[in-house]
């Protein structure tokens, strides 16, 4: 008898043994199932329509090769030509004609000998690039004195003529040429070590610290004072976006070389006129960071999950459904393909994928007309969407069970969206604007210093800033540290990228594409 319940007992450890590991290679399956996702299947989040995983899933899904195909109705019409896009696309650069004709004596008939008149011309157009230019400026003025007191007085005044202030004191630095370095950097991620190397091409030695130590002198000097400016009008703002990213800075005090800093990113949201993208650099991600730079301002604030942003005083934080959605995403790239379409990782997607098609459909719609039908359609859909969640058995450490444990964790702020018509489904607006500062950081890989840093934060700010309201950087930026060293404080309003001393050279052309 004894024997017989040790051979039970040994049989039950080992079929405890073998189901555990069975749910580990399950682990280890959907991981690996993930990590080739990640290495070669599509990046893209755009989503299929509602209740779709792929066009070939539909196909097999849609199919019945029973029913009869409908009568065909043939249907003919007549539209207009449209105007080639080539031609659309060069409507905003200017354009120099050159004429090829025949001289007089060449304009003989081969046939007769009669002269030949111009019946009319052939066109074809090339685009041409004029490469930039470098220039010494030399700027002298006129020295005057008085011969009269020269001769006969004690005292010879001294005249001189008006002549504008150098950028900075005692260097070569003008306003086009540290705006050309900071659109390279900052827009076209162009790192200044190579910058220095075209510069040397150019006939020119000038040096990466040298160019650094212009960046930093105009963003203390010129640009912060304009970033301040937006920064108090952003925080009187009803609502909102807030995002962070990490940055290295190889001479901080106290951190190691390969330590962990962050760029913060706050903007308006996309109902405002006139939008304000500012980044903060900060040592540590730490709740203190956001707490100080939005002290004052009381409204929504669009965020991911993280929580150091739900303990901000007067703050309504409104949760981000994008991040939410690519836990079940990836819960579904983890399954079998021959296993998604009925699993509920791809229930949970497309339920969501419904509340962002109500939203594309709302688009055009007045705040409180969103808000009105958020409540009336789009709400229910996801109360029912979090208590379906509830019902679900799912192993915690599985894909799966991490993407409804995230979601669950984030429903009240989830649900903060249906407070106001201004506020979205999505923290999009802040992972785009801080995309660019990313692709930068790929390419320059850390900040030197932290005074370099805080620069950084402020370039990028103006110049993002500038995108986001259609100013060309270049143009603003030079537009900028021409104007702002002469400029007052009160009067600055009139330099922000909407003030009415926006010259339009500044402003981007009129296409297609950015109307």
């Amino acid at each position: 008898m004894e024997t017989a319940n040790n051979w039970t007992e040994i049989i039950a450890e080992k079929d405890a043994r073998i189901a555990e590991l069975e749910m580990l290679v399950k682990f280890y399956e959907e991981q690996f199932r993930l990590s080739k996702h990640r290495q070669f299947g599509p990046s893209s989040e755009k989503g299929t329509l509602p209740g779709q995983l792929g066009l070939f899933d539909e196909v097999e899904k849609e199919a019945d090769l029973q029913k009869n195909e409908p009568e065909l109705e043939e249907i003919t019409y007549a539209r207009r030509k449209r105007i080639g896009k080539r031609k659309d696309d060069l409507s905003v650069l200017p354009v120099e004609t050159v004429e090829h004709t025949l001289p007089e004596e060449e304009r003989v008939c081969p046939e007769c000998g009669g002269m030949l008149h111009e019946m009319g011309h052939d066109t074809r157009r090339e685009l041409v690039i004029i490469p930039p230019q470098v220039k010494v400026v030399e700027h002298r003025r006129a020295v005057l004195s008085c011969r009269n007191c020269e001769k006969n007085g004690d005292h010879v005044p001294i005249v001189k003529a008006e002549m504008p202030k150098p950028l900075i004191s005692g260097s070569l630095a003008s306003p086009s040429a540290v705006a050309h370095i900071i659109t390279q950097k900052y827009v076209q991620h162009i790192p200044l070590y190579r910058q220095e190397q075209d510069w040397k091409r150019q006939g020119v030695r000038l040096s990466r610290q040298t160019m650094a130590n212009w960046v930093i002198r105009c963003s203390e000097d010129w640009l912060l004072p304009i970033y301040e400016r937006m920064k108090a009008i952003l925080l009187t703002q009803d609502v909102l976006h807030a995002d962070e990213s990490t940055v290295q800075v190889l001479r901080e005090p106290g951190k190691t070389a390969v330590s962990n800093s962050y760029m913060w990113l706050y903007r308006t949201s996309g109902d405002t006129k006139r939008q304000i993208v500012l980044f903060e650099y900060q040592p540590s991600r730490s709740s203190t960071h956001p707490r100080q730079f939005l002290k004052g301002f009381r409204g929504f604030l669009h965020t991911d999950g993280y929580a150091a942003y739900h303990t901000l005083p007067g703050v309504t934080v409104v949760g981000c459904w994008v991040h939410m959605r690519r836990k079940f995403e990836d819960a579904l790239k983890a399954i079998p393909n021959c296993e998604r379409a009925v699993s509920s990782a791809n229930d949970a997607v497309r339920r969501i994928g419904l509340l962002f098609h109500l939203e594309e459909q709302w688009e055009s719609l007045t705040p409180e007309e969103r808000y009105k039908l958020r409540l009336e359609k789009s709400k229910p859909l996801a109360e029912a969407f979090f208590g379906w969640l509830q019902t679900l058995t799912v192993l915690p450490k599985t894909a799966m069970g991490k993407a409804v444990h995230y979601a669950l964790e984030q429903r009240e702020w989830l649900m903060n969206v249906y407070l106001d018509g201004r506020t979205e489904l999505s923290n999009n607006r802040a992972e785009n604007a801080v995309r660019p500062f990313a692709l930068g950081r790929k390419n320059w890989l850390f900040c030197n210093a932290v005074k370099g840093a805080i620069s950084s934060s402020v370039v990028y700010s103006i110049i993002e800033t500038a995108k986001a309201n259609g100013l060309l950087p270049f143009e603003y930026m030079k537009f900028l540290l021409e104007t702002v060293p002469s400029t007052s404080i009160g009067e600055l309003d009139a330099l922000l990228p909407w003030g009415e001393a926006i010259p339009e050279k500044c402003r981007m052309p009129f296409t297609k594409e950015n109307a």
